[in-house]
């Protein structure tokens, strides 16, 4: 007779109590929590089973309640422990002890166990927060007592059971010294520093005390200290974000005057340690502020009526042709002025004011063109000069260029926009000089002027132009060069030539592929790439991938990593407390799934966890990045990969795993450049056979050609 499954609900697990044997038993999903607890306690004799609950033995160790124990899975290993309730009160018992050893105890125990929100919820219903506090406040706790008090306090803060409000100005300004003080301890510093970016960013009025608390300078001076530098540039990043925009220009100029760019360029980008992932993001987050700083000049139009306006565009003029310095247009001069706006490649010549009356790029195009008229003379009037040497049809219009330049870039670097949560974009040379983005726009108009020439372009080809030079831009920027000369190196290499090249180098060319036999010839070898890229996919799941838990405050860096086993029937994952630097066994992911229970593979706003309202995940590039598996029973693991390359990797291998077509974009390319290598090695073979007049030739067998390709 056949053995029939065990039911659906039922799950066996093991339940352990210190000092005891661990009771094997199978859990009914259908009977309330209270009864199952009931009959643990039982099998220990113990009495009072409502002052007990159960516990995950792994990982975070988090308390089993009626909403997280369809988590609970066969083998899972639980511990059974007294109730959130119980543990919040013997808890604030201990901390007002008279021993300090029993009060260090019990702050290191509270420190862990406020991660759990169902334990911080009773905590905080006993007016734990308010205890916790008053200890800061009264400012006799020192050391590692400070540290776990502290940790406690943002732990149960970051659950959002309260408001940041809430919190009084004597703790603010308490939390404030510990940062403004020459000599504290480094985890009571990454603790205050934390707890006042929570602040800052969760609460407007904390934010003004909190501004009035703390100086920018000794924030900056954090910064040499590699313990710290991390939580101190987040803050300085939270005020930044958090000032008023009529302020934030001042801001800006205090931050340039402590040296804040020479000193992240020096400690942080040079220093001796790489820049992890935290700190890119951060650097990330600074570059868009910065370069926030630009959005009013760019959404505001000339006033072709506003004669101070005008007058920067007389000044251009000038600059270029040496003519006086009298803005004053009598009817005389008025031809003239044309003539020569003409030269300088306006569109409107006969009032060039008009040029600027599109937003974006606004006025910001003429601040990058008078910046480069004024800083680099010499540059601006060969530029001038050389165009309007050429034939008419040939010369490249200066500031018809420079205004479309300043857009793209504008668009390329995302001014105006919030920055994305899951981003580290940050490009070191930004940090190079106090004025960056103008000595980019300064490179890339030279740039401009030796792409147009290497087309051989005329006015009609401007937009071909401009889309080129947008390429050359783009993909020197990808390559991250550490300087602005640097860049200018790259750009100099991304001639039209060389883009041309790359550009054929990464696609098939179609005229070349259109006949029968080699239509013929890819139908054959596609399946063959497809089943490659599937192995190679599976592999990677295998190897397995780390990922940030959402939610959490960043400088708190929590993880947890997922890899598929070996014989791809099982996925295990689990919770980690920091990044790993190499392989995670599957002995340390307590977690796993089924790949038969999986049901489908959800994308985007799709996902169980984006369908939330939180600004996070309402952020374009997160949806981007989030997927979800559903699996039996109704359950979700939801994940946000850490970047566009990972998210293809997981989706890609999740269609394999489930006999789905892959579909993503890194497919595409992967299936694109593979068969573009192994029908050229096809070919090449073709071309080398020497066809015998007799016998016959034996058919060629299929190729055996294994190509390893490097997805890094």
């Amino acid at each position: 007779m056949p053995v029939m499954p065990p039911p659906a609900d039922i799950v066996k697990v093991a339940i352990e109590w210190p000092g005891a044997n661990a009771q094997l038993i199978e859990i009914d999903q259908k009977k309330p929590l209270p009864s199952i607890i009931r009959e643990v306690c039982d099998g220990w004799s113990l009495s009072g089973s409502e002052q007990f609950a159960l516990r995950n033995a792994d990982g975070q160790q988090l308390y089993i309640t009626e909403q997280s124990r369809g988590e609970i899975k066969n083998g899972t290993i639980l511990r059974l422990a007294i109730s959130p309730m119980r543990a919040a009160r013997q808890l604030l018992e201990r901390m007002q002890s008279h021993g300090i050893d029993a009060r260090l105890e019990a702050l290191k125990e509270l420190a862990k166990l406020s991660a759990d929100p169902t334990f911080a919820t009773e905590f905080i219903n006993m007016e734990g927060l308010g205890t916790l506090a008053r200890l800061v406040e009264s400012g006799t706790h020192f050391g590692e007592m400070l540290a776990f008090t502290l940790t406690a306090f943002l732990e149960l803060m970051d659950h959002g059971i309260v408001s940041w409000d809430l919190v009084s100005v004597s703790f603010i300004k308490q939390i404030t010294g510990y940062v403004n003080q020459p000599m504290v301890d480094v985890s009571i510093l990454q603790r205050s520093l934390a707890i006042l970016e929570s602040m800052v960013l969760n609460s407007h009025s904390l934010y003004q005390r909190v501004a009035q608390e703390i100086t920018v300078g000794q924030l900056i001076s954090h910064l040499s200290n590699q313990e710290i530098q991390t939580y101190a540039i987040a803050l300085i990043n939270a005020l930044f974000l958090k000032t008023p925009e009529d302020r934030r220009q001042e801001m800006a100029s205090t931050l340039a005057q402590k040296h804040l760019r020479a000193i992240i360029l020096n400690h942080i980008i040079r220093g001796n340690r790489p820049v992890k992932a935290e700190m890119a993001h951060q650097l990330y987050v600074l570059q868009v502020l910065t370069f926030n700083l630009l959005e009013e000049r760019m959404m505001t139009k000339m006033d072709p009526n506003d004669q101070a306006q005008r007058d920067f565009i007389f000044e251009l003029r000038r600059i270029a042709f040496d003519g006086d310095n009298d803005p004053s247009a009598t009817e005389k001069r008025k031809a003239i002025y044309t003539k020569d706006y003409k030269m300088l490649g306006f569109t409107n010549a006969g009032n060039p004011a008009l040029d600027f009356t599109q937003s974006p790029p606004g006025m910001l195009a003429l601040d990058n063109m008078l910046y480069l008229a004024k800083l680099h003379q010499d540059t601006y009037i060969r530029l001038v000069l050389e165009n309007s040497s050429r034939e008419d049809k040939h010369e490249c219009p200066f500031a018809r260029c420079a205004i479309e330049l300043t857009r793209m870039l504008c668009e390329i670097l995302q001014v105006g926009e919030l920055p994305n949560e899951g981003c580290n974009d940050y490009h070191p040379m930004f940090f190079t000089h106090e004025r960056a983005w103008e000595e980019f726009f300064c490179i890339c108009m030279q740039l401009i002027n030796k792409t147009w020439k290497e087309m051989r372009a005329t006015t009609e080809d401007f937009n071909k132009v401009m889309t080129v030079v947008r390429e050359q831009m783009s993909r020197a920027l990808a390559m991250k060069p550490s300087s602005l000369e640097q860049m200018r190196v790259k750009l100099r290499s991304l001639s039209y030539a060389e883009i041309l090249r790359l550009r054929q180098s990464e696609r098939m060319s179609q005229d070349d592929f259109q006949s029968p036999p080699i239509i013929e010839l890819r139908e054959r070898i596609q399946p063959e790439i497809l089943e490659l890229i599937k192995q190679q996919r599976l592999n990677r799941l295998c190897e397995g991938s780390c990922f940030r838990k959402l939610g959490n405050r960043r400088r708190q860096e929590k993880f947890w990593f997922c890899r598929l086993s070996l014989n791809h029937k099982i996925l295990h994952y689990g919770d980690l407390d920091e990044s790993p630097q190499g392989e995670v066994p599957f002995e340390m992911l307590t977690d796993k799934i089924a790949v038969s229970d999986i049901k489908a593979v959800l994308t985007g706003k799709d996902c169980p966890h984006m369908k939330e309202k939180s600004a996070l995940k309402q952020n374009k590039e997160v949806l981007e990045l989030a997927f979800s598996i559903l699996y039996d029973p109704d359950e979700a693991l939801n994940f946000v990969a850490p970047n566009k390359y990972e998210y293809c990797i997981w989706t890609d291998g999740l269609s394999a795993l489930l006999g789905k077509e892959l579909g993503s974009d890194l497919t595409r390319s992967d299936l694109d450049t593979l068969m573009s290598m192994e029908m050229k090695l096809r070919l090449l073979d073709l071309e080398n056979i020497t066809i015998p007049e007799a016998p016959p030739p034996v058919p060629k067998e299929p190729s055996t050609y294994n190509f390893t390709y490097n997805y890094g």
